[in-house]
């Protein structure tokens, strides 16, 4: 079982930028092999925002590419999400995802989730 934390949400007015973390604890470290980090809005679907496997192969949701960044430092077994110009739409709860190998992201482990609110 992974567990995973995540920290870095907030208020910030558009255009600004903020960096969620999100920290997995595992005995087994090859229990993980892709990260990411989903997003919820109040009445919308959950989506796919990030991603990053092991050997540091990105994906990205076309609404955040060239605004949004994912990164990943498997020592510290720690995944980041660098978001600059921000924009009110990605007000959020950001999931941050862990799974084994051969297992899709989603039905993975989950964190609790970190609120991103962005004012217009």
């Amino acid at each position: 079982q992974v567990q995973l934390v995540e920290s870095g949400g907030g208020l910030v007015q558009a255009g600004g930028s903020l960096k969620l973390s999100c920290v997995a604890s595992t005995d087994n470290i090859f229990s993980i092999n892709t990260m990411g980090w989903y997003r919820q809005a109040p009445g919308k679907q959950r989506e796919l925002v990030a991603s990053i496997t092991r050997g540091g192969y990105t994906n990205y949701a076309d609404s955040v590419k060239e605004r949004f960044t994912i990164s990943r430092d498997n020592a510290k077994k720690t995944i980041y999400l660098q978001m600059n110009s921000l924009k009110p739409e990605d007000t959020a709860v950001y999931f941050c995802v862990a799974a084994p190998p051969t297992t899709r992201l989603d039905r993975g482990s989950w964190g609790q989730g970190t609120q991103v609110t962005v004012s217009s």
